[in-house]
């Protein structure tokens, strides 16, 4: 049966609601044409989980879960700008400089000259956003491939990093404030956390009732109510249950709270807004875009200057971690983590797809694997041959469903 015919079957399994098989069985014809969503991570993970854990027991333990998240968002938050990018088809290689600058200039303005926090944090970031713009300009006026450019200002970037820096070449940060708490040992109350988790499964279940309706009445397909509240019900199962886990422990971090929220709210704006939309269309074909009367260059230069602006908020959030802002900050492996994290999630290089939860997904793979291999005692260089064995699967995949999605005109 043929691509188009299966999501065809699928749209109306659901339209008429044959219940949990029906879901199923509608899942099955969306996999079979293609649209793989983020069932290789999904499944992926669970087979890393499943093997460090068997080689050894602390790997699932709560307090390495709960320092596994810890380093998780921090570049999980520079992930995110990546997914702007990619999703019109442009790339940045100069998210680790940026981030790097940022936490130098957070503290040189903080610890140096004397300025309070959230006005050095507010300066780091719109830093961060007009650097992004410059390379919107550069893209948009000149035609220069990003590519180029961030590699171009990846070497500029971190020559400021440098330069602002000084001789001494790193900053302490003074340790017991609250910019150092937030990044170290900051947890939620154990309460909350779980009425937080509730919050979560509830908005789910009300989004995906209202959703179905909208569709009910443009004569679309629709999940039944009954799936929608099972669904819920499962993810805040899920959710409560992990909030459980981590609450034996240290509990759930304030900073991994901060980052599923930015999540939430990329995930909302990419999806639920004009602009959201914006940004696929133009990945997905931008002349068909600026036909359909969309400013193009105007979401080229969203595109950048977030990424750019989220890159900055993970080198504060870095530095709140390491409690430091230092000459290493930005370098190392963060640019490569930052960019196989989104694309591992789900996000596709060609342009036009992904997805926030993208960014969450495949962070959480590649810190994964680093965990269990520091666990084993085995050389970092088995981290990147693995981290990068497991990117080329991503791309792999991505094109394979790429070209099943063409072949059955389904972009």
């Amino acid at each position: 049966m043929s691509g188009s015919k299966l999501i065809d079957r699928a749209d109306e399994r659901l339209k008429h609601g044959d219940g949990f098989g029906g879901a199923l069985r509608a899942f099955l014809d969306r996999v079979r044409s293609g649209d793989l969503g983020s069932l290789p991570v999904v499944v992926g993970l669970i087979i890393i989980c499943t093997v460090f854990e068997s080689l050894n027991s602390v790997f699932l333990s709560s307090n390495n879960l709960v320092n596994l998240l810890y380093d998780s968002s921090t570049i999980g938050v520079i992930s995110l700008g990546i997914v702007c990018i990619l999703m019109v088809g442009e790339i940045d290689l100069s998210v680790g400089s940026v981030s790097g600058f940022s936490s130098a200039l957070v503290g040189v303005l903080w610890v140096n000259t004397g300025w309070p926090v959230p006005l050095a944090i507010f300066a780091a970031i719109v830093a961060g956003g007009l650097i992004g713009l410059i390379y919107a300009v550069l893209f948009n006026r000149f035609g220069m491939p990003s590519f180029v450019s961030t590699l171009s200002g990846l070497l500029a970037v971190l020559g400021l990093q440098l330069y602002i820096l000084g001789e001494s070449g790193s900053i302490n940060l003074p340790y017991g404030s609250a910019l150092v708490s937030f990044g170290q040992s900051s947890f939620m109350p154990h309460i909350l956390a779980y009425l937080l988790a509730a919050a979560a499964g509830l908005g789910f279940c009300l989004t995906g009732l209202r959703t179905a309706q909208r569709r009910r009445e443009a004569n679309l397909s629709a999940q039944t109510a009954s799936m929608i509240v099972l669904r819920a019900l499962a993810l805040t199962i899920l959710l409560e249950a992990c909030v459980y886990y981590l609450n034996r422990d240290r509990g759930v971090p304030w900073m991994l709270g901060f980052f599923l929220a930015l999540v939430v709210l990329l995930n909302y704006a990419l999806t639920r807004t004009k602009w959201g939309r914006s940004m696929k269309a133009v990945g997905g074909n931008r002349e068909a875009a600026r036909r359909a009367g969309i400013n193009v260059r105007a979401v080229y230069v969203s595109a950048f200057m977030l990424c750019s602006m989220f890159a900055a908020v993970g080198g504060v959030l870095a530095s709140a971690r390491l409690a430091s802002a230092s000459q290493q900050a930005g370098t190392g492996d963060v640019n490569l983590d930052a960019i196989a994290a989104a694309v591992i999630g789900g996000t596709s290089l060609f342009g036009g797809r992904g997805s926030a939860y993208s960014a969450l997904l495949g962070i959480i793979v590649i810190q994964a694997i680093a965990s269990g291999l520091t666990l084993l005692d085995l050389s970092s260089s088995l981290r990147y041959m693995i981290t990068g064995g497991v990117l080329a699967i991503a791309v792999i995949v991505d094109s394979l469903a790429r070209r099943s999605r063409a072949s059955h005109g389904r972009a």
